[in-house]
């Protein structure tokens, strides 16, 4: 209603000694998984799906990130993964998880090979971002650049026209995880973005400071990531005793 007076009918209020008050957005407490229970969804997927959810897991992802990471993100001799552009528009770096450091060399293996099938059919050429083709016009064609995660099948791109390998649609990623999660009979609503929620918590549970949690996340403000703590804190408090059961 201020703002119509002001700025739409140009009315001066000032003087009016309007005490108003922007209403409180409600915080929500981000379901959560335990390490157990993202083991077990983990366990129920399959293929490559098993391994995308594992990085998504081990650098508090989200969907888009690790869908639209490239090979050449991968630098496996210092062991980080590069984002060049997330939800927040800052770059950053994350400790790869050694853990699955095998399982990514043999990805990328495969990738490579996909590659050069596609190069023999006719095909091969990769989306750019941010119009790099016209900089770079032989870069779509090279290996680095591919998606870390291609589909399975070349595809028509509905906006060039041209027919290329895409990522894996955030759509059938999303599909396996709900099968996944049904199979556990974990009684959450669990999507791909808990894994992130449940990335955040772990590293806080063990001690890893808040500042720290805010890069690892790309989060502008640490405010966002202060949310994490209210999590560990509903956690903590289910240890205290019931009167009852005392």
């Amino acid at each position: 209603m201020l703002f119509l007076y002001r700025e739409v009918l140009g009315i001066d209020i000032s003087d009016w000694n309007i005490q108003a008050l922007r209403a409180k957005e409600r915080k929500h407490i981000p379901v959560v998984l335990t390490r157990e229970e993202v083991q077990s969804v983990i366990a129920n997927l399959d293929g490559i799906y098993r391994l995308i959810v594992k990085l998504m897991y081990g650098c508090g992802l989200r969907m888009s990130e690790v869908l639209n990471l490239r090979i050449k993100d991968v630098d496996f001799g210092f062991n980080t993964i590069y984002f060049w552009e997330s939800k927040s528009q800052k770059d950053r770096t994350l400790p790869l998880p050694l853990s699955i450091k095998e399982e990514l060399k043999i990805q990328i293996e495969n990738v490579r090979a996909i590659h050069q099938e596609d190069l023999k059919q006719g095909f091969g050429s990769v989306e750019l971002p941010h119009r790099l083709d016209r900089k770079y016009p032989n870069a779509k064609f090279e290996t680095k650049w591919q998606y870390l995660f291609p589909m399975r099948k070349v595809s028509r791109d509905p906006r060039s026209g041209i027919v290329r390998r895409h990522h894996i649609l955030e759509a059938t990623l999303g599909r396996n995880i709900r099968q996944a999660a049904q199979k556990t009979k974990i009684n959450k609503r669990i999507t791909s973005h808990i894994f992130r929620h449940s990335y955040a918590t772990h590293l806080l549970q063990s001690g890893i400071d808040l500042r720290s949690i805010q890069e690892l996340l790309g989060h502008k403000s640490v405010e966002t990531t202060m949310i994490y703590t209210h999590v560990v804190a509903e956690m903590n408090r289910a240890k205290v005793m019931s009167p009852l059961d005392m």
